[in-house]
């Protein structure tokens, strides 16, 4: 099977996730709070708020992933009884989107790849465009779930991509770092994927990627 593309996931694949970020913002939250709680607790909170809003995310119900990550710090801060504003603290994470750290092996990669790369991101397109420009990236096109209203791991961003670049299913590898968004929404489609595994995370039984990588350089032996 000749593969024509490559379909990258940016945040977690390329660049880093704000992962650092998170705690910062709760550590926040846990100091202006009158309830007992812990940073991680108010992540957990944080991180339930934002999927319910995310699953319920697409079509007329379509929101940005700014818009998302406001929503549910609000319902976050309010449930703490923190005196902390949202759009205030978490100005961190949109700094990191559109700045964000970058993975020495994207850059050998991204160089050396003489296969396209399209680049399959849920971020807002205006983080995902100012992080490529940040970082000097050169990439063949950018689907963002704004351009479907839709996020990963739902058809539409995957469908749209292969119908803007005029390729097959069979034609194309997605790569990213999440089970469900990036390898199970790549597989409904009939798009071959690969879980890029930095972080060595446990694999569950019932998900099976076609292949699995610790570095976008190990993509050359899967081509």
């Amino acid at each position: 099977m000749t593969t024509k593309a490559i379909f990258l996931d940016f945040y977690g694949t390329v660049v880093h996730e704000d992962d650092e970020i998170i705690p910062l913002i709760c550590q926040k939250i846990k100091e202006s709070s009158s309830e007992n709680c812990s940073i991680q607790e108010i992540g957990q909170y944080w991180w339930a708020s934002f999927s319910k809003l995310f699953q319920e995310s697409y079509g007329e119900n379509f929101d940005t992933q700014r818009n998302l990550g406001r929503m549910s710090l609000r319902k976050t801060i309010e449930f703490y009884q923190s005196s902390c504003t949202a759009d205030e603290i978490i100005l961190e994470q949109f700094e990191h989107w559109q700045k964000p750290g970058i993975y020495e092996d994207s850059l050998s990669f991204l160089k050396s790849c003489e296969l396209p790369v399209y680049i399959i991101s849920n971020i807002d397109t205006t983080d995902v465009m100012a992080a490529i420009k940040f970082h000097g990236l050169k990439v063949y096109g950018v689907i963002t779930s704004e351009d479907v209203r839709s996020y990963k791991p739902r058809s539409e961003i995957f469908a749209e991509a292969l119908r803007s670049y005029k390729l097959k299913n069979t034609d194309v590898l997605h790569v990213g770092d999440s089970l469900t968004s990036d390898v199970v929404g790549a597989q409904n489609m009939g798009i071959r994927a690969v879980w890029i595994n930095r972080m060595n995370k446990m694999k569950p039984d019932h998900i099976q990627p076609d292949h699995i990588i610790k570095k976008l350089t190990e993509l050359e032996g899967i081509m």
